[in-house]
């Protein structure tokens, strides 16, 4: 007997358009994170139903999964990057801090990397909600008589919503996993600029104090050659050679340290290590006021991503004991069947089966092994939430401590420092003063220079830290 068109769409339509039904996404909600970038951060970890950020999730795995990978989400891309392709980390001749942060953050492979990890959580989402693919048989006789046969497995209502909202949990810690490579990216960037910024001051601060030990030395020279008995005279230019040569070593360090500075930007921007930067500036804006701790803790909080991410990832382990409890229920199959090697009367049959979940003790573990990992994770974001507070209060002691250094040095320390210096230099000139004092108030001064820059570094290194801490952004506002 010959199968008709008819009997197969007859028999196979019902359990496809069922299919259909039951596998159509829900509404998504919230907005898209493919527009901002950067979803809405969570401040504290709550189990509710399916949330506006899951909503957006969802949407973002619909439009990931069916559009083309595109290099970098708009929000991620430079606008800088193509403004001057000679040169995009110049402005004004020198290197610009915040436009090396932007290059690096355009062209770090590693922030490629975290964004397509987030891209295939993402597209995880529809796998997790989708029904298994119906199964069709069709049997023929030797001679007479045929079957045809279509099932669908349905699980449990409520397990393939549990799935989809523990992947939209999973996209959504990946989601802000990339913004805090972002932040960690931009500190990395900051902290190579200001070693690069160091080793080019203090450089010039050795060049020019080998300039003055130069003219100390031909001031002793023509001491001598006025008269050669002056023995002293002869030794003030031989001391002053010493120090010009020490001097020469700490060029040499000095080179060494801008030259691995450099390569660290560089490997930031992935291009070549020796690849030439331009200058650093003369000088770094300080602050004009420092922060309140209290309100960098809160704005931590709020909008740190690893912490959001952390929340996320409570989120969806809290979702996998609900799953996990739904696995007391059975799953059904639906079955529809036409047969022509039966009667009749009996040809066309519909059918429901399930499975009989008798094993408990399984089902058992599996709650307990979920929910101790909930526990986990809770006790992971608690402790990150320790952790944010000691760094934010630290980060803020080291900053307040750091700016009265600057400032010491900079009207107190190094004004004397450079007073002492003139004042030798007088009295060693008028035959007042012996050679080495004016030497050893000149080694002083160049030692505090050298101080005075680290000193300023390490405070903007501080800042560097602070910000990526509090989550991005200025801590605090750099004076006009």
């Amino acid at each position: 007997m010959a199968v008709s068109r008819g009997h197969v769409c007859w028999v196979v339509m019902p359990v496809l358009l069922l299919a259909g039904c039951l596998s159509t996404p829900r509404p998504p909600g919230g907005a898209s994170l493919v527009a901002t970038g950067k979803p809405a951060p969570r401040s504290a970890v709550v189990r509710s139903q399916p949330s506006a950020a899951s909503g957006a999730i969802r949407r973002v795995s619909h439009e990931i999964a069916e559009s083309e990978p595109s290099p970098m989400p708009p929000s991620l891309v430079s606008q800088d990057a193509a403004a001057d392709p000679s040169e995009p980390l110049a402005v004004g001749g020198v290197l610009s801090r915040d436009r090396l942060v932007d290059e690096v953050l355009a062209r770090n492979p590693s922030l490629q990397a975290m964004i397509e990890a987030w891209r295939a959580a993402a597209a995880r989402y529809p796998q997790m909600i989708s029904l298994e693919d119906p199964m069709f048989r069709y049997l023929r006789g030797t001679q007479e008589g045929w079957m045809v046969e279509a099932s669908q497995k349905i699980p449990w209502p409520g397990k393939r919503w549990l799935r989809g909202d523990i992947a939209d949990a999973e996209a959504n810690a990946a989601c802000h996993e990339v913004q805090d490579v972002r932040l960690r990216l931009a500190e990395a960037a900051r902290m190579a600029f200001l070693d690069y910024y160091q080793a080019e001051r203090q450089a010039g601060i050795n060049a020019a104090t080998v300039d003055l030990f130069n003219q100390y030395r031909e001031i002793a020279r023509a001491k001598y050659e006025a008269n050669e008995a002056n023995q002293a005279a002869l030794q003030d230019v031989l001391q002053a050679d010493v120090e010009i040569a020490r001097l020469g070593t700490r060029r040499a360090e000095l080179l060494r340290a801008k030259e691995v500075a450099a390569a660290r930007i560089n490997t930031l921007l992935h291009r070549e290590a020796t690849h030439p930067l331009p200058p650093p500036p003369a000088a770094i804006a300080m602050p004009d006021r420092l922060p309140d701790a209290a309100a960098l803790q809160a704005r931590a909080v709020a909008e740190r991503p690893d912490l959001a991410a952390l929340a996320f990832r409570v989120e969806a382990e809290e979702t996998a004991v609900a799953l996990a409890c739904k696995e007391y229920y059975p799953d059904l199959e639906v079955t529809v069947k036409h047969d022509a090697f039966m009667p009749e009367e009996m040809r066309t049959q519909v059918g429901v089966g399930l499975n009989v979940p008798i094993y408990r003790q399984r089902r058992h573990a599996a709650v307990n092994e979920a929910s101790a990992r909930a526990s986990q994770r809770r006790a992971e974001y608690q402790d990150r939430l320790d952790q944010v507070a000691f760094e934010v209060q630290s980060a803020v002691a080291q900053l307040a401590e750091g700016r009265e250094v600057v400032d010491l040095y900079t009207k107190k320390i190094l004004p004397t420092a450079e007073a002492n210096v003139e004042s030798a230099r007088i009295n060693y000139t008028a035959n007042r003063l012996d050679f080495l004092r004016l030497i050893d108030a000149q080694r002083q001064l160049r030692e505090l220079q050298d101080t005075s820059i680290r000193a300023l570094a390490d405070y903007h290194r501080r800042l560097a830290e602070l910000e990526r801490i509090v989550g991005g952004g200025p801590a605090v506002a750099p004076q006009e």
